[in-house]
């Protein structure tokens, strides 16, 4: 049975956008008025901007924030503050997404290390690839550090915005150039 308030709820629901030009490329944020609920480089995989008809592009002082983080963060150093985020996902994204956040600017940390921090927190087992699925998943790109997830051996795995910009964040935070083994085919997590 469908609910006709929220449906009726979502349609008056306003998500506001705004476009960053950035060393990393042009950048689409999104807002719903005070969070930041979306970033993504434009073009990447699993963008959720392409589906949302409900977008108003405006300037808020949330996207301000936005900017000032990423000036810092493009100069190599590390910001010291978040702008206010509010990512929408299962309670398991979000989980993941939180350990996200807790990585060092400049560490990594591999798929299976964040499996085995969800096993210490829940003490449930899971898999590198379902954390692979959220890490995939995260709609606040580059603030939400998804970049400083690696594959075992050092290997260097996927990235939304492509394997190019995932060494570009890297070697932002100090790793130099060849830190990591390129993916071939069948690269496990």
């Amino acid at each position: 049975m469908i609910n006709h308030s929220v449906m009726a709820e979502r349609r008056t629901f306003m998500e506001y956008i705004c476009t960053i030009p950035s060393p990393l490329g042009r950048l689409l944020v999104v807002s719903d008025g005070e969070n930041i609920t979306g970033l993504w480089i434009e073009g990447q995989k699993y963008s959720g901007v392409g589906n949302r008809d409900n977008l108003v592009e405006m300037e808020l002082p949330v996207f301000a924030a936005v900017r000032k983080w990423l000036a810092v963060y493009c100069e190599g150093r590390e910001p010291g503050f978040l702008p206010p985020l509010a990512p929408q996902g299962s309670p398991f994204r979000q989980s993941v997404w939180a350990i996200l956040l807790s990585i060092p600017h400049g560490q990594v940390i591999t798929y299976g290390d964040i499996a085995r921090q969800l096993h210490d927190q829940t003490g449930g087992r899971q898999s590198a690839q379902a954390v692979g699925g959220a890490v995939g998943h995260n709609p606040i790109s580059i603030i939400i550090p998804c970049h400083r997830v690696i594959g075992a051996n050092r290997n260097l795995t996927g990235y939304a915005g492509g394997l190019a910009l995932k060494e570009q964040l890297l070697r932002l935070e100090g790793w130099p150039e060849g830190s990591f083994i390129r993916p071939t085919r069948g690269t496990a997590l």
